[in-house]
């Protein structure tokens, strides 16, 4: 992995956050935690996370909520909902509240860290495409401003 990928795990589970700590940082990840929705906004807005992996249920605020409230980075952080509470209703609240995936406890950790790649891919040709588009511009506004130029 050429680029150290940050994750940040909230759930309030200390097990469960452990387990997914460990588990990111055997695949190369770096992994920071939060216990409850207040604490990972906070954190969120201290530092940069490519991803945050988000319990539905936590003590202070619906997990749902906490993908709103949490800072938005650039690129992206992509967000996925973790619920041992599956049910139409939760997955409606997890695509409003803009969570990118939706995984199911007790989650298998090879299911955990095949959707934080895919997700962090599509993060990853976001951004380049977001680069390209940049550039792009860069270089047409360039041309027009050369070619406004009065000649002497």
């Amino acid at each position: 992995m050429d680029q150290k990928f940050k994750i940040l795990v909230v759930d309030d589970d200390e097990t469960i956050r452990s387990v997914f700590r460990a588990g990111l940082m055997a695949e190369g990840y770096d992994v920071d935690t939060a216990a409850n929705g207040a604490e990972a906004i906070k954190k969120s807005k201290e530092a940069f996370y490519n991803l945050a992996l988000v319990d539905i249920r936590l003590p202070d605020m619906e997990g749902t909520k906490l993908l709103t409230e949490m800072k938005q980075t650039v690129p992206k952080m992509r967000k996925i909902i973790v619920t041992g509470h599956p049910d139409v209703k939760n997955a409606i609240a997890a695509v409003k509240g803009a969570a990118d995936d939706y995984i199911i406890k007790p989650a298998k950790l090879e299911d955990l860290v095949k959707a934080v790649k895919e997700q962090l891919q599509k993060q990853t040709e976001e951004s380049k495409y977001s680069e390209e588009r940049v550039s792009e511009f860069v270089e047409s506004r360039i041309k027009r401003l050369q070619s406004d130029e009065p000649t002497a």
